[in-house]
């Protein structure tokens, strides 16, 4: 049955803990299509970006890293959070690429951005291509980072995420606007 979507009201909020990269906020919104009052939980976060760094020879610049959410080795692009200092998530996917892995970009390119989980996330990740990048330092880890690189031909990127190789949700939606643009 087809029916318009209203917005719902929000008749209250309040914040329930601060945990350094996330916010819990409980709010009560009011249903349009019954009335009722439901309390909702949302994770309020700061905006993400990712980057697919790719060399003058068409390899990708990957990064292993251990995620404590799912207690597993992924195999993803560089990323990390927007830094309300960097301005805009273009200098961030530039800063992150070179922290994580000591590369620079000729050319950082927007590709698009998507909500992690709108469920209960606030934020977004913002996607970008880099292009020509070339290693010129060290990679600088924060403390809680432990990053290896490697550097994986382009064409062999859809087999990875096929055969589960990549399953970093982001990731995968970055090279799937990489696709739509045409410019890999």
């Amino acid at each position: 049955h087809n029916r318009a979507i209203e917005r719902w009201e929000k008749v209250g909020s309040e914040y329930l803990g601060d945990f350094r990269i996330f916010r819990i906020r409980a709010d009560s919104s009011r249903s349009p299509r019954t009335g009722s009052i439901h309390r909702f939980f949302v994770l309020e976060s700061p905006d993400l970006v990712n980057v697919i760094p790719l060399t003058p020879e068409g390899n990708v610049v990957m990064i292993r890293q251990f995620r404590h959410g799912t207690e597993d080795v992924t195999l993803e692009v560089p990323g990390g959070m927007v830094d309300a200092e960097d301005g805009d998530p273009s200098v961030s996917a530039a800063r992150e690429l070179r922290e994580e892995t000591g590369y620079e970009a000729e050319e950082v390119i927007r590709l698009g951005s998507v909500a992690p989980n709108p469920a209960f996330l606030n934020n977004r990740c913002h996607s970008f291509l880099a292009r020509n990048v070339r290693r010129v330092t060290e990679p600088q880890l924060d403390g809680a980072e432990d990053i290896a690189f490697e550097e994986i031909p382009i064409e062999a990127i859809p087999t990875l995420i096929r055969d589960g190789a990549i399953t970093h949700s982001l990731t995968i939606a970055a090279f799937y606007y990489l696709e739509l643009a045409g410019l890999s």
